[in-house]
């Protein structure tokens, strides 16, 4: 499954250690030069954090207020020198506590999907989907405009060099068709030239 983030602010210090070392990482680092700048961006892109962590030199009173903003997803490191490996630790423990939140229930357009029992539901019927389409349709719903055969193969199935392209087609198709039998949904996953969009 494509990567959890971590969004730094107002810590340029700490956001040029870890972009050194990234490579080391399985999250997403995105860097934010001050609380404004991370809030507008909020705002603009209509951005879903729910799976990501805030990491801040100092406590900030006016991120903490927000509502799209779970407080247990801010982690304060005030107190430094501290040692690298105990920075990560504390990122990884965080990290899997919102994977776990973040998996239980969520609602794309007419259904919840239960990432646990990998169901994807109505309040009167019930579809069983594998991991790969729950990964699918959650990487579709996370992003605004069409995503294209690349795009899928690099982000969901994690290939950087050549899959072929029916294999993603495949899983769509049979995804699709499964939506439709089931929910007699044809426009829950909607293909266009550009690629694929829920």
């Amino acid at each position: 499954m494509f990567s959890q983030s971590v969004s730094i602010v107002e810590f340029p210090k700490l956001y040029n250690i870890l972009k050194e070392i990234e490579s080391l990482f399985k999250f997403n680092i995105n860097n934010y030069q001050t609380v404004s700048d991370f809030i507008n961006l909020l705002g603009n892109n209509n951005q879903d954090i729910s799976n990501s962590i805030i990491i801040l030199e100092k406590k900030n009173n006016q991120l903490s207020s927000l509502n799209q903003i779970n407080n247990n997803a801010i982690l304060i490191f005030d107190n430094q020198p501290f040692k690298i490996n105990q920075f990560i630790d504390i990122v990884n423990t965080q990290l899997i506590k919102q994977k776990y939140n973040f998996q239980s229930k969520i609602s794309i357009k007419n259904y919840v999907l239960n990432f646990n029992s990998r169901m994807m539901s109505t309040s009167s019927k019930e579809l069983k989907l594998t991991e790969r389409e729950i990964d699918i349709i959650l990487f579709l719903s996370q992003n605004k405009t069409p995503q294209s055969i690349s795009v899928l193969q690099n982000k969901v199935w994690g290939y950087t060099f050549d899959l072929e392209t029916h294999t993603v087609e495949t899983h769509i198709y049979r995804l699709r068709k499964k939506i439709k039998d089931k929910f007699d949904d044809d426009k829950f996953i909607i293909s266009h030239d550009e690629g694929y969009l829920v």
